[in-house]
This record gives C-alpha cells, structure tokens and sequence, in this order.
C-alpha cells in the first residue's frame, strides 16, 4: 500500500555521500544553504563513502537503515540528496522510508519556482518542472493535485497533469509556444537597442556573489538581494550613464550554480540570452569565499555551454569590505587591459573604479579633437552638441567655430556619413 503525501516538508534530512567514480563531486556546505534557501530547517547530516552508487537505493543498505532511523528519530519528512537520483532510486526510497524523497535538481526546482515574479520566469520555472516531473510519473501516490506547497511540491498547480503524459505533453507545448512569443519580444527590444548601438553590460556569477547588490547601488534600483542562494532569479534592465560612452544598460541575471540542472538551462535561455549577446560581462566573484576558484570554472563552463564564451568578461572582486585592509583597485594585464577590479557593493567602495574601468572596456577608438567649422557647418555642429561631444566652443578672427569634441570614433563616422560629408574631411585634419 503507497504511503500518503504529508501536507508539508520543513524538517528535512540531507544525505551527502562521497563517490569514488565523481571527479567533480558536490560541496556539502551547499546543499546545507540551498535546502535553507529553500525554507526547510535541516535536523541532521548524513554522510559517507561508496564506490559507485547502488542501482536500487544509491546508497547501501547498511545507509539505508541508518537513514530509516534518522527520518523516524526526527519525525522528518523529507529527505533531500546532494545528488540525481533516478526516478527509479527516488521511488524506492521513499516507499522504504515513508516520506518524500527530493534530488539536488528537484531541490533546485523548487527554489526557482519560489523566486519566480514575472510571467516569463513563472513559464520557465514550470517548463523545467515539468519536464524533470515527466520522468518521475510512476510514483507513491495516485494523484500530485494533493500538492500543498511544502519543499519539492511546488508544482505548476494544474490538477492531474503529472499522472496524465498526454495532457502533460500539451501543456509542454503550450508553455513552448508561450514562452517563444516572450522570446520574440526580448528580440525585438534587442534590435532596437542595437540599431541604437546601446551596450549592454550583463551581470554573471556564482549565486550569492553578490550580483544584485552591485546592479542597485550601480542604478539605484531596488532588485531582491538578499544573504541566500538564487535570492534574484528574474532578469532586470536599468539604464546607466558613462563617461565617453553614454548611455548603456546593465543587466542582473540569474546566478549560476555547481551542476546547475540542464534543463533550466534550456528553459532559461531566453532570460541568458542577455548574457549571450552582450558587449561585455561583469563576472562578479565573492573574493571572501574560498570555494571561488572552483565557482569561477563552474560560471565559465555555463557560459561556454549557453554559448557566452566569447563575450568579452571583466572580473569583479566583490566584498573587499570583509577582507582586512583590501583596497580598491584595477588588475591589468600585460597590454594593460584591465581585467579584473575589486570593489565592495555593499559600501559602495571602488564603485566609481569601475564605472571607469567598464567605460574603458567599451570604450572604442576616440575622437578628440579641436575642429573648425565655416557658418555653413551648422548641421554638423548641431549634431555633435546633440550627441553631447562638445566640450568648448570658440569663434577665431575668421569667424570660424573652432570645436573641441570627444566621442566614440563609431558614433563620429556615423554622423559623417548621415550628412553626407567625407570622412576624410575631417578626419586627417585637425586645428593647433
């Protein structure tokens, strides 16, 4: 007889086994911070050692008794894995331990579908729920409609779909075809911003580095940040000011993760494809955490896999606040590109540095020069004042305008060629 589902699943037990046949195997303080992000209260810590995974329990069955005690000790009633479990191990579990049994990605899921505020993050969420639920339908229950919102439960709340693969398929499809017109309509302010030749700069990172606390003290804006994994999970737009750049806009992404379950990658590459086509990353590491050598690799290989490896990245150190007599400063590398900047979002320490040092990256060749201009350039001056790349004006014995202008050289050229004039006239001559 199949046990019945418990209404709630806060007192949670984690299990964290080290594998022999893992190269790159899970951290155990994360899982802690993810179920806490999650909202369950972690009552006790499994852990130890196999060779492989058992094929029926993943764990042996020594583990398994001992787990058995624990869920009934502690009256828990879920259990979450450090691991993927197939559905076959996550099924045997929770018929020989009599509660719910959640896997790393299913964990994962669930703290996704908590943080979701926008219809686009909503359709994606459910998306990667649904998918990943598809090939766990053969379960200790007869309906998921008896879903009541506790950790892992957090389902797209439309009654019976899991236990039905037909209607779970169309309902697939009708998220697909909804989420392809969310796409469509990114695209489209996309286009306009590149016909404007607006850069965008995008946040990435390891989750809780510290990314939404830099996008709202860089634009004033009030996004979630908060001390906890995933705090910010959909994408948001400000526009920012730099100097000889102008206008651009920076967005806060979703953080990336150890292992971060493919198919929320494939769900969200809508949302990362800010990340993708944008003129510059801002890879915001936590310089305080020891693990971020091995958070950095894991940021690189999922913009390698979402097809952001090569946009160009500036490293940002951030919280040098928590590290004892850490300065702002700007890293270069050998043909002086500046690579890497520490700053604290928190105090607002080296924030400038790096307004600066982003305007350097994006910043193409310059033209900054004093130019003449006859009565009969009015058109040509108004346009440069327009775009705000006067910075002084005279009037020589001929009556002349002699102009010192700054800009980007691409936003010159363009101006040129809107009036019709030849690039060469001004571009080879210069007033002394």
């Amino acid at each position: 007889m199949f046990f019945e589902r418990p209404e709630s699943g806060e007192r949670a037990i984690l299990v964290h086994i080290e594998l022999a046949s893992e190269a790159d195997r899970e951290n155990p303080r994360e899982l802690e911070e993810l179920a806490l992000s999650a909202g369950a209260d972690p009552v006790e810590f499994l852990t130890g050692t196999r060779a492989d995974p058992s094929p029926k329990f993943f764990l042996g069955k020594g583990k398994v008794a001992e787990l058995t005690e624990l869920v009934q000790a502690h009256e828990a009633e879920l259990v979450i894995f450090n691991h993927a479990l197939s559905p076959a191990q996550e099924r045997n579990l929770e018929r020989e331990l009599h509660c719910r049994v959640l896997d790393r990605t299913g964990l994962i899921l669930d703290i996704f579908a908590q943080r979701a505020r926008t219809h686009e993050g909503k359709l994606q969420v459910e998306l990667a729920q649904l998918e990943h639920i598809s090939t766990r339908l053969v379960r200790g229950w007869t309906h998921l409609e008896r879903q009541k919102g506790g950790i892992g439960l957090r389902g797209p709340g439309e009654t019976q779909l899991e236990t039905d693969r037909r209607l779970l398929r169309a309902r697939i499809k009708s998220i697909l075809k909804r989420l392809e017109k969310v796409r469509k309509q990114r695209d489209q302010g996309r286009r306009a911003r590149k016909r404007a030749e607006v850069p965008t700069v995008s946040l990435v990172g390891y989750t809780n580095a510290g990314k939404s606390t830099l996008f709202n003290s860089l634009t004033t804006a009030e996004v979630y940040a908060a001390d906890q994994l995933f705090a910010t999970l959909d994408p948001t737009l400000r526009k920012i000011e730099l100097a000889d750049v102008g206008q651009a806009i920076l967005a806060d992404t979703v953080g990336f993760i150890r292992h971060l379950p493919h198919k929320l990658v494939e769900a969200f590459r809508a949302t990362l494809q800010e990340t993708i086509e944008a003129s510059l990353l801002l890879h915001v590491i936590d310089c305080y955490d020891e693990e971020r050598l091995g958070h950095i690799e894991q940021v690189e290989q999922v913009l390698d896999e979402i097809g952001a490896g090569d946009v160009p990245v500036l490293q940002v150190y951030n919280k040098i606040d928590r590290i004892e007599g850490a300065e702002p400063r700007v890293d270069r590398d050998e043909n002086g590109v500046p690579w890497r900047v520490w700053v604290s979002a928190a105090t607002g320490e080296g924030l400038a540095l790096l307004l600066d040092v982003i305007s350097e990256r994006l910043g193409e060749e310059m033209y900054h020069e004093r130019m003449r201009l006859t009565p009969t350039d009015g058109n040509l001056r108004a346009q440069l004042y327009a775009q705000g790349a006067v910075l002084q004006e005279e009037v020589d014995e001929q009556g002349d305008m002699v102009l010192e202008v700054r800009l980007q050289m691409k936003d010159f050229k363009r101006i040129l060629s809107r009036l019709g004039i030849r690039q060469e006239q001004y571009l080879s001559e210069t007033v002394d």
